[in-house]
Order: structure tokens, then sequence, then C-alpha cells
């Protein structure tokens, strides 16, 4: 079936540095609609039409819902903002969309609103968050970008991102976008970082390595942000990004037993079997969510039950270890830092394997297993600590 887009009402002011046509053409190509027309009597060429407001910014789940429901019309406060309808419709649609004719004179539709057309549930962001539709103008740009960010934000992570660096990510990914600087850049950026946090790691110099490594850490939700909200995410920055995620962190551990050694740490295990503590659980770790997420059910582990998403919060993973690493160091023992990391990441481990077991476990009883977002109602007018600190439902 071959549908085509019919943007009108285009406002010029840009969101995060792209226009609204600019925004829905990247979200519509990246869901395969690419036929576009200037207005509904350009439509004889197409079987159905999506009409779209281009001074509204639309959630791509939005976008999804319309394009796979032809027939329909959706409201914002009882506006009409977009619609799908067959080609031979598109004319009386767009004149009712537009003042110029009633809705008495409308074919067959279903009316729609943002919650009846999208879900709620972001698996890939693991959190509940109401599909956004903002209507956008000069006044209002500022609390629409805004919105944005923090909506591209998972529900589910570590303490750190989670509550420590989102405000001052936020004017960094404006600077980004207002510059024209790339996702890729500051993850090219960051991987300096690394490099240049082993370094001086390796040679004993704690606090210098720790302030690069914390940068880089900051620069990770940057260029994650502005991926997400300048519509830059693309295959091989995914892959850039979360290989340097996964390979960093060990090797940090490696070069900093490097600079104990020289340090003559006075742990109570040899740096060899603490090296084994850490790479053998961070394997372990890694292998627990992969078979969950492959075999159980892929929203993940820690989006299976609320107390999995508290461990997240604190789980041996980069920012959790780094605050041990800091610790120790700043207590003059960055020996007791390693043997810290090393015994988390043993202990939360082994928290993974047994809840990875009773996954399995439960699965064979009860059948598939269902995250827990998806039982959570938006609208709970009492919602518990877990609802409050990782969908965004708070009362």
């Amino acid at each position: 079936m071959k549908t085509c887009v019919c943007i009108f009402q285009e406002t010029p002011v840009r969101v995060w540095g792209l226009t609204c046509r600019e925004r829905l053409e990247k979200a519509l190509g990246k869901i395969g609609v690419r036929q576009w027309i200037s207005g509904p009597d350009r439509a004889e060429a197409c079987e159905t039409v999506i009409l779209l407001r281009g001074d509204h910014v639309f959630d791509d789940r939005i976008l999804a819902g319309l394009v796979e429901k032809v027939g329909c019309i959706l409201f914002r406060d009882e506006m009409p903002v977009a619609a799908h309808v067959r080609s031979e419709d598109a004319r009386t649609v767009h004149d009712f969309m537009t003042g110029r004719c009633e809705r008495d004179r409308l074919p067959q539709l279903s009316f729609e609103t943002p919650h009846t057309i999208a879900t709620s549930y972001q698996r890939k962001l693991r959190k509940i968050d109401e599909p956004y539709l903002y209507p956008v103008d000069a006044a209002s740009v500022f609390s629409v970008e805004e919105g944005l960010y923090y909506r591209s934000y998972k529900g589910v992570t570590d303490l750190v991102t989670k509550w420590l660096w989102p405000v001052p990510a936020f004017w960094v990914t404006r600077m980004c976008a207002k510059f024209g600087i790339h996702p890729n850049h500051v993850t090219s950026f960051g991987f300096i970082l690394v490099l240049l946090a082993g370094f001086l790691f390796y040679q004993g110099e704690w606090m210098g390595g720790l302030a690069a490594a914390w940068l880089m850490t900051f620069l990770d939700t940057v260029d994650g942000k502005l991926a997400r909200v300048t519509l830059m995410s693309s295959r091989f920055g995914h892959i850039y990004d979360h290989a340097i995620d996964l390979v960093s962190p060990p090797i940090w551990y490696l070069v900093w037993g490097f600079g104990l050694d020289r340090w003559d740490p006075w742990i109570p295990v040899s740096l060899t079997a603490a090296y084994w503590m850490i790479f053998a659980g961070y394997i372990v770790g890694r292998l627990c969510e992969g078979v969950f997420k492959a075999c159980l059910d892929k929203s993940g582990i820690f989006a299976w039950r609320p107390i999995d998403s508290f461990f997240r919060l604190i789980t041996a993973r980069r920012n959790p270890n780094l605050i041990l690493l800091t610790t120790g160091s700043l207590l003059g023992r960055p020996d007791l830092g390693l043997l810290w990391v090393a015994l988390w990441t043993v202990l939360t481990s082994l928290f993974l394997v047994v809840r990875l077991l009773e996954g399995f476990w439960e699965k064979r009883r009860k059948g598939a297993l269902r995250s827990w977002f998806l039982d959570v109602d938006p609208r709970d007018p009492h919602p518990s600590l877990a609802q409050r600190w990782f969908t965004g439902v708070k009362r």
C-alpha cells in the first residue's frame, strides 16, 4: 500500500535545531514512509494519505500508530492535528482540519487521542511515559525542548545517570545542538577521555584519572540524549557508543591495578585474585542480562520486578564502581577502592544469577514473564515509590 504524507500549517520554529517538517521526515523515514505530497489535491497517486499539522512535534509512537491505522483522525484537546485516510477522503478531511468544513461532512472515521493510538510503555527506555504531542511556537520552544530531553532518559539506570547528570547534561546538550556538534563527535571525545583516564590510572595519578573518567561518563549521557532529541541516532553510533561502554570499565580496572603494583597495595588478596573477581563477575553479570533478554523477556532483567529496577541503581556497572574507586582514593586507599569493586562485582553478579534462575523457574511454572511496567497505570493517584522513581508517574 502506497502511503503519502501531507504536512500543512507549518512553523519555521526549530526544536533542537530541526523544524517540525524535518523532524517528521526523519521520524517517518525510519519507519519506511518516504512519499511526500504538497497538498491533498496531489493524492491521486496514493492509496492512503497521512495528514499532519506542521506546527506540532509528534511522539514516534504516535506516528507509528497512525501509519498502522487507516481511517482515523487524531485530536489534541479537541483540535484535529493528524489523520490517516484513503486518498479519496484526503481533501474533505484536510478541509475539516483547517476549519473549512464541518464534522458532519467527514467520512466514517475513528476519533483517536495520543493515549488511544500509542502505548505508554517504552521497552527500549525501560519506563512508562505517556505519548507526547507538543504544539510549537516561538514562546513554547524552550519548554518543548526541555520536555523532549527529559523524555529521552531511561527510566531504569544507575543512580548517577538518573539523579546527578540530567540538569548539567541538558545545558551541554543544548550547546552541542546549537553549534552543530554531532553525537559521534561527543562519543569520540569521550573515547579520548577513556584513554587518558587509563593512562593516568597506570601512572598512579588516581584523582586526575578519575576526573577524566567522570567527565567521560557525563559525556556518555550527553551523546545519547543529543542523538535522541536531534534524531541523529544511527546503527553505527549505537555500536560505537556501546562498544566503548562495554570495554572501557574492565580496562580501567586492569590499569588501576598496574598503578597499584607500583604503589605497593595493602589489600588482603593479590591483584591477580582481584582481577579474576572483577572480570569473572563482570562477564557473568553481562551474560545474565543477555540470557534473560534473549530467553525470558525482551524488556530485560532490570524491568522484570521493582526490586530489579531498584537494584539497577547500584549494580556493579561503571558509575557505581567509580563511586567506590573515588571513595577509596579520597581516603588515601586506592587499593581498597579496587578491592571494593571486586567484591561488589561478585556480589551483584551473584544476585543476577539468582534472579535469572528465578526467571526460568517462574516461566516454567506460569508461562511467559511480564515486566512490572506493563501493569502500571499512568493515572494512578497513589503511585508507589517504584512508580515515582522509574515510570515518571508522580502525584
